[in-house]
């Protein structure tokens, strides 16, 4: 693969959020996608709403990455460059009740996936990890040489997927993988099209604001205040989901001029605790937003943020998204899509949502 363009790039998981953000990123940069999603946790209206941003059609393979026959069907039918895979359950609270049906989906698709990657001569792979492979860290901020180990199934999925994709490019000296250890990522498109729009009660807090502040629910729950942190509520690496759809990009560059292997942390480098992101949001909308404090979530930890250094060092990418971009372009999705894609998007550029909730 001469140059720095892909031809094809296969997207796994890319009609769900960080996917979906990414298509765009890639679009941008003259990419051919192939969406595969089985829609397990996002919705075929993405698609839609993909081509009115990259003002052109976006196509999609419906399958699941556990049926190996179906995924070895889709490499007949395209000769992919690279591949960028987010195709994963991902709830940290459901993983705990739903071990073996993370295990199935998780490690069972990706084994699918580099089968027929390998198979097929597809030789480029960007992989989207987590930073819960860090589990509970001995020190902030965190950087890849820090101690690794998980503190639940969704975390234990994303390393042993790691360790899968590591195995296999000690196996195949031609086989290169970029894993990408983000944070958390929140906002959404600035169009408005496209953003975070989970099933059922979301799992993540920049949803929940979210839908608070949209009538939706009636108050956030903030589990826990008596964490070792400056407020007593938890501290995260926030950021922003366009500046980690570009990291892919960058990583995909990376891998494509034969620079080797790679793991890079992906965040801000700022921990940011969850009364900061709500009094946060609530200046960027104009809304209120109500919450109580709970008790602790099993499996959360106090402080996680990152150290992006190697990330700015090896491929030149850094955040460019500040904490009120990501807040303001998160209420301008939730605004204009009361209902995430259940609803077509608002046509006005004001919500009448705006002025249910003001600040008092």
């Amino acid at each position: 693969m001469a140059g720095q363009t892909t031809k094809c790039v296969l997207v796994c998981g890319g009609a769900g959020y960080i996917g979906s953000h990414t298509c765009t990123a890639l679009a941008e940069r003259g990419h051919r996608i192939v969406i595969a999603d089985n829609f397990a946790n996002s919705s075929p209206r993405v698609l839609l709403r993909l081509q009115r941003i990259v003002g052109a059609p976006v196509e999609c393979e419906r399958l699941d990455l556990r049926s190996k026959s179906a995924v070895t069907r889709l490499f007949k039918r395209h000769r992919f460059d690279a591949v960028i895979h987010f195709a994963a359950l991902k709830a940290v609270g459901e993983s705990f009740e739903r071990p073996l049906a993370y295990f199935d989906n998780n490690i069972s698709g990706t084994i699918n996936l580099l089968g027929s990657m390998h198979d097929a001569g597809v030789m480029r792979l960007v992989f989207s990890s987590s930073a819960t492979v860090y589990g509970d860290p001995e020190s902030v901020p965190i950087n890849e040489q820090a101690r690794l180990g998980v503190t639940n199934p969704y975390g234990r999925t994303k390393l042993v997927m790691e360790q899968l994709i590591e195995d296999l490019c000690h196996a195949d000296g031609c086989f290169r993988a970029a894993n990408l250890r983000y944070f958390n990522p929140v906002g959404a498109h600035p169009s408005g099209l496209i953003g975070e729009d989970p099933a059922g009660i979301p799992n993540n807090v920049m949803p929940y604001i979210c839908q608070v502040a949209a009538g939706r629910r009636g108050k956030l729950s903030i589990f826990g205040d008596d964490y070792p942190t400056p407020d007593g509520t938890g501290v995260r690496d926030y950021i922003h989901v366009m500046d980690l759809a570009r990291a892919h990009v960058v990583a995909l560059d990376y891998l494509v001029r034969g620079d080797g292997n790679l793991t890079v942390n992906l965040g801000t480098g700022r921990g940011i605790s969850v009364l900061e992101l709500v009094h946060a949001f609530e200046r960027a909308s104009g809304c209120s937003i109500p919450y109580e404090i709970v008790a602790r979530r099993r499996g959360d930890v106090a402080e996680v943020y990152a150290d992006p250094s190697l990330a700015r060092r090896l491929l030149g990418w850094r955040t460019r998204l500040d904490l009120h971009a990501m807040c303001r372009d998160a209420w301008r999705w939730q605004s204009m899509n009361p209902d995430g894609y259940q609803r077509p998007t608002a046509k006005t550029k004001s919500s009448p949502l705006a002025s249910r909730k003001t600040m008092t």
